[in-house]
């Protein structure tokens, strides 16, 4: 697999932040791209002396025209896109709501930016970088180039304790699949990663035991075998997948009294997704 210039969204830290250490070397070009300037640059910092060529892009993946036009613009200098991985995502969970009836929920702005960041963010970064590699030459393995996006084992599954993301994950799977049947006869791979739970900031504060977790570096090494044998749905930890897909195929009236009984995703056990101050 050609992997010389790779593009990452969410390389901050977590799955981004791993990725680009592991690409980093001399003769290799990274792209990174976060909106956390401060935690970037130490990525940036980390792999450049690793020996990497490193370009920093301190953006928002929810801004459409500034991701385009940066990303336009790595192609319209010269440069290849070997590899984008879209990983920038964020994640929470449902709250007791005031009063004795107050039913746990997710607040409207929680929804709208987990859309914005998990969807709109994802194509906000495929479209441009569809464009590029489309006039890239065919490399030696038969491709233009290859796209992942980290969707999630919870996109299969209807959960009530974290329903926005389930739906976010969900929506970027079948993106990532059903479009990919017709890019590869462009030559360019498109993959959907079905991850687990992963030790990364973003699980950190979750108040439960997080069945099946796997280490950032892990899951990067599972992450690149899964491109490298050109797979279009990288799925790990397989046990939990398979078993979430089972309960999805249970009748609502089964599956919902187990997931509202038990502590994964309890209201409260989770981060919630703050509006920012208006100061």
């Amino acid at each position: 697999m050609k992997q010389d210039s790779l593009l990452i969204t969410g390389a901050a830290s977590g799955l981004g932040r791993g990725f680009a250490l592991r690409a980093a070397r001399p003769g290799v070009t990274l792209h990174l791209i976060d909106c956390n300037e401060n935690r970037l640059k130490d990525t940036a910092s980390r792999t450049e002396a690793l020996g990497a060529r490193v370009f920093m892009h301190a953006l928002d993946v929810t801004d459409a025209p500034a991701m385009r036009s940066a990303i336009e613009g790595i192609g319209a200098s010269g440069e290849s896109l070997d590899v984008v991985l879209a990983c920038a995502g964020i994640t929470g969970g449902v709250h007791d709501q005031p009063g004795e009836k107050g039913a746990p929920s997710e607040s409207e702005y929680q929804v709208r930016r987990m859309v914005d960041v998990n969807v709109n963010g994802v194509l906000n970064t495929i479209f441009p970088a569809i464009d590029v590699i489309r006039r890239q030459p065919v490399a030696s393995d038969g491709f233009r180039g290859r796209i992942a996006a980290i969707s999630s084992i919870a996109g299969l599954v209807s959960f009530p304790g974290t329903p926005s993301y389930c739906a976010t994950k969900a929506a970027v799977d079948r993106f990532m699949v059903a479009t990919g049947g017709n890019l590869k006869q462009d030559g360019i791979l498109l993959s959907s990663v079905v991850c687990g739970f992963i030790n990364t900031p973003m699980v950190a504060t979750n108040e439960f035991a997080m069945p099946g977790l796997v280490q950032t570096a892990d899951a990067v090494e599972r992450i690149m075998a899964g491109l490298e044998k050109n797979k279009r749905r990288i799925t790990f930890p397989r046990w939990i997948a398979m078993g979430s897909r089972l309960m999805d195929l249970l009748p609502i009236g089964l599956s919902e009294p187990y997931y509202l009984n038990q502590p994964t995703g309890a209201a409260g056990s989770m981060p919630v997704v703050e509006k920012p101050s208006s100061r």
